[in-house]
Parts: structure tokens; C-alpha cells; sequence
């Protein structure tokens, strides 16, 4: 199988990414598209865009080469038990050329791999939403919240939202003087020359009471889709940095609220890896450090790599079943230096 390629996509809800590499970690090609979630988007674009990816990650490369494939992304039960979804993409993947199977996994699974070549582990993922898995044998073992705004997410992007602004209206109702982080938020949800429509008919901000400007801000927030709130969790960031201490508070209480999420599914003294994933703990945020802090407490032992690349990671996962133990774990090396 000297010529044998593999091939992983990680398909999320703004992106799509592909890549193509040979069982030595040779990385031959790649490709880009827009968001193919089909959850998000729906079958027929998703698929679209997954098919664009493939095109360009394949260009010139024969696709008989391509002895597996591997696509990860969120969702992936619904497009799963949805026939048409599963046709479209099925589709896709023949229009390509391609005859190996098509293996459709879970993001989780995706972030784990990108971040450890360990079977057994625990991958924390916390961007707008927030979820933690444990990982036996390279396959879903247990989960913890991923519940979703409205019942969960404890820790996530939309959590650090909606608590700023809780925070912003405590204040208000209390008739406390705003700081960096309430300030942020009545700026960014009312900006000045902001006007509304009240009890008593449409008024400018600087026109209204105390209760006005609060019920003002509620409107702000619950006429728009819940999980906009998301946007303002860089409020939180930047105002933490700024020494805010509500905001400080909110991001010490997200960090034991994850690893919370992870204690659920994790049992004491477990020594594998804790793989962090999400725009929150993998980026520069002051969430990260603090999560990491909480997880040592807990778990002194164990290593906690931080997911990177997706697609890397997907085709990892396809080329495994093809290779030895020892093999997989040179290539895994190779493909995440």
C-alpha cells in the first residue's frame, strides 16, 4: 500500500476543510469550501460545499488511491438518521470518484484525535456551545451536557453572554454604578442614539428612567435568537483583562462549571489525557489557563494536550484501521509535530 492515500474532512458551520495524505503523513493535498453542516445549512448546500472541498483537496490525484475517508462534524447522529442528508453526502463523495467507504464521525471524536494518539481519554470542548466526552478505544463512551442553550452548555460562549448580561441588570436594578464589563454591555446592546419602543410610546435612550433603560435592555436581548448572546462572551475576555472583578467571577465560575461537565463522566485519579478543545480553550482566552488550573487540581497526572487541526485529525482516523499500533502512532506524530 506504498501509494495508498487517505483522506479527512472537518466539516463545521463556516468552514469546511480537506485533507489528503499518503499512510507516511505526506500531506498531498488539501482543500477548502464554505460552512457544510447540514444541520446549519441544510443536506443539499452542505453538500455542496463538502463536494468543492473534496475537489480541491483531490485535484489531480487519482481517487482509487484513496484507500479510506473520514469527514467529522457536529450533528452527526441527525444526518445520520435523516436518509436524504446521508444520500446527498453519499453523492458527493461518488461524483468525487471516490469508492473507498465514507466514515462519518462526531466532532468530539475529531478534536480528540487532533490532540492525543491515546485510545482512552476525555476531550473538553467549550466555543459557543460546551460539551465533554470521554473516549475509550478511539470511540464515544460517555457525554456530559452539549445540552444546548436552553438546558445547558454550562461554561460555554453563550453562557459568558447571557451571565454578562444578568450581571449588567443586577447592577442596574441596583442602581450601581456600571463598570468595564455593564459598560460594554449597554454600549453594545443600546449604543448611544439608541431609541425604543416603551408603555409610553418610542423614546431616546437618554430620555428614559432607570426601569425603562433596564426593560430597554431585556428587549434588546430576547428579540433576537438566544444564541446571539454568544457574541458578547469577548466582552467578558476583554473585560476580565481590564480587572473587572464581575467579569473575573463569571470566567473563574465557567471554568469550574466544565470541569464540572468533565468530573461527571471522569473518574477521580484517571491519568489519560484531557484534550481541550473550542474557541475558548484552544485560543487566547484567560478561560483556558483557569480551566487548566481546575482540570490539574483534579487530575494531577493527567496530560492536557489542546485540539488543533481537524482535518489532520480525521484523516489520522481513517488511516488508523490500516495501519499498525506502532505505524498509527508515527503518523500521528508526523501529521502533529
Amino acid at each position: 500500500m506504498s501509494d495508498a492515500l487517505v483522506i479527512g474532512l472537518d466539516i463545521g458551520g463556516t468552514s469546511t476543510r480537506a485533507l489528503v495524505t499518503s499512510l507516511a503523513g505526506d500531506r498531498v493535498g488539501t482543500g477548502t469550501a464554505g460552512g457544510g453542516n447540514p444541520t446549519s445549512h441544510g443536506a443539499v448546500a452542505a453538500a455542496a460545499e463538502l463536494a468543492k472541498a473534496l475537489s480541491a483537496a483531490l485535484g489531480a490525484i487519482d481517487p482509487a488511491r484513496v484507500r479510506a475517508g473520514t469527514i467529522g462534524l457536529a450533528g452527526v447522529a441527525r444526518l445520520l438518521a435523516d436518509p436524504p442528508s446521508r444520500a446527498a453526502f453519499d453523492r458527493a463523495w461518488a461524483d468525487a470518484g471516490l469508492t473507498c467507504p465514507l466514515n462519518l464521525i462526531g466532532d468530539a471524536l475529531v478534536a480528540y484525535a487532533s490532540g492525543t494518539a491515546s485510545p482512552d481519554g476525555s476531550v473538553l470542548i467549550a466555543g459557543t456551545g460546551a460539551i465533554a466526552v470521554t473516549i475509550r478505544g478511539f470511540a464515544l463512551d460517555r457525554v456530559s451536557d452539549g445540552h444546548g442553550w436552553l438546558l445547558g452548555d454550562a461554561g460555554s460562549g453563550f453562557w459568558l453572554g447571557r451571565e454578562a448580561v444578568r450581571a449588567t441588570l443586577a447592577a442596574m436594578d441596583a442602581g450601581h454604578p456600571l463598570g468595564h464589563l455593564a459598560t460594554a454591555v449597554v454600549e453594545t446592546l443600546m449604543p448611544p442614539g439608541t431609541t425604543g419602543t416603551l408603555a409610553g410610546g418610542r423614546a431616546d435612550l437618554g430620555a428614559l428612567s432607570a426601569r425603562d433603560k433596564v426593560d430597554l435592555l431585556v428587549q434588546r436581548v430576547t428579540r433576537r435568537p438566544p444564541i446571539e448572546l454568544a457574541q458578547l462572551a469577548p466582552l467578558v475576555i476583554a473585560a476580565q483583562a481590564a480587572g473587572d472583578r464581575t467579569a473575573t467571577a463569571i470566567l473563574d465560575e465557567a471554568a469550574r462549571l466544565l470541569t464540572e461537565s468533565v468530573a461527571r463522566i471522569r473518574e477521580p485519579g484517571d491519568a489519560s489525557p484531557i484534550v481541550l478543545a473550542g474557541g475558548l480553550l484552544v485560543g487566547d482566552t484567560p478561560l483556558a489557563p483557569a480551566v487548566e488550573r481546575e482540570l490539574a487540581a483534579r487530575w494531577p497526572d493527567a496530560k492536557r494536550p489542546r485540539a488543533s487541526d481537524g482535518a489532520a485529525a480525521a484523516a489520522w482516523l481513517a488511516a488508523r484501521p490500516l495501519l499498525s499500533p506502532p505505524e498509527a502512532a508515527a503518523l500521528h506524530a508526523r501529521l502533529f509535530p
